[in-house]
């Protein structure tokens, strides 16, 4: 397939090294606002930028019919924008907090156990979230999640960052430090033990693996889509 990749920096880079070992053409490399000339050849585009871009960027991809992954975090205040510009152009995306194979079985381990701890009000539930120095937003995007997997199956009504002001609150501590590509911990804590489950990534590989075995699937395709629809664990 044809390839853009839209936001060309550390992550960007390890897709583009997968996508050329899988016999893949990254025909666009962009750490701009894609135009419509930029795409004519594009089978599937790639998106890994930023906060503050990952709008416009997506916007662009869509209104010109090119099936796209994301894994920018930290824009989903315009998540149900970006599913209403795909649906009208009847148009394919496909959205991931994060395309690790182990995080999304991560993801199911931590919606399972939370169901079983709901019944358990004694156990006192938090999440930490480690990142690289270079990681712009907080909590991270798979940090919030784990948590909205927790509320969905408990009494808790929000997340709040650093801090636990609630007893209806969950607490997301995020630090970051450098060089750690990514560890997730959650937490459930009793006046006489402790349950903790985690996911630590070594390197960026199994993120961009993740993204490139999206990018396969998604082509010809058209709709709203997850990694759980990759990996079938819908």
């Amino acid at each position: 397939m044809n390839i853009a990749i839209v936001g060309y920096g550390k992550m960007g880079k390890a897709i583009e090294e997968i996508l050329i070992e899988r016999g893949h053409q990254v025909v666009a490399k962009l750490n701009r606002k894609p135009k419509a000339e930029d795409l004519k050849d594009v089978d599937v585009a790639i998106e890994f930028s930023n906060p503050e871009v990952a709008f416009e960027n997506l916007k662009v991809l869509l209104e010109n019919k090119i099936p796209t992954i994301s894994g920018t975090t930290g824009w989903l205040a315009h998540l149900e924008e970006i599913k209403t510009i795909n649906q009208e152009n009847n148009a394919a995306f496909l959205y991931g907090s994060n395309f690790s194979l182990g995080v999304n079985l991560f993801f199911e381990l931590n919606h399972h156990l939370a169901k079983l701890m709901a019944k358990y009000p004694e156990y006192k539930v938090e999440i930490e979230e480690i990142h690289h120095t270079q990681k712009l937003d907080a909590p991270s995007g798979t940090a919030i999640s784990l948590a909205e997997q927790i509320m969905e199956n408990s009494a808790i009504k929000n997340w709040e960052l650093d801090s636990k002001t609630s007893e209806e609150n969950l607490p997301i501590y995020a630090k970051r430090i450098d060089h750690v590509p990514g560890t997730h911990t959650v937490s459930y804590h009793s006046e006489i033990d402790s349950i903790e489950i985690k996911h630590t990534a070594h390197t960026r590989k199994g993120f961009a693996l993740g993204a490139v075995l999206a990018a396969e699937w998604i082509h010809g395709k058209q709709g709203f889509f997850t990694m759980k629809d990759v990996l079938g664990l819908n």
